[in-house]
């Protein structure tokens, strides 16, 4: 579990088998309230099972902080299918808010988007 935690908050999101994404989901989200704190003293409980430093802070000050206003429900496990080899169900663990699939682009941001596109295209093709 250690390992599979480490991963996914360095990460966002993996891909495992969806009885360890179910049993992650609770040792994560133990992990995220912890680092929503930000005390001394949970950090040092989250060091117990986070063996990097990098992964630790990076929990602390980036994913803690993200979820700061939510009051649970940190992680999401979509169901991916059947594993190749033998057939084993397979699931996506993620942190809800870290993927691209999170956060979809409103109308706006992709009318600024498709502009900025349409002037860039239309620069390159004065300097030909």
């Amino acid at each position: 579990m250690r390992s599979l935690a480490s991963s996914l908050i360095e990460r966002g999101s993996i891909e495992t088998t969806e009885a360890k994404a179910k049993e992650l989901r609770p040792y994560v989200e133990k992990l995220i309230t912890k680092a929503k704190t930000g005390t001394l003293h949970s950090r040092r409980l989250a060091g117990k099972v986070i063996q990097k430093r990098e992964t630790a802070d990076k929990l602390f000050a980036e994913v803690g902080p993200m979820f700061a206003t939510r009051q649970g429900g940190y992680t999401r496990i979509l169901k991916t299918g059947h594993r190749k080899g033998d057939g084993a169900e397979m699931a996506r663990i993620e942190l809800i808010g870290a993927g691209a699939a999170a956060t979809p682009e409103t109308k706006a941001g992709k009318a600024e988007k498709s502009e900025k596109t349409a002037k860039a295209k239309a620069t390159a093709g004065s300097r030909k």
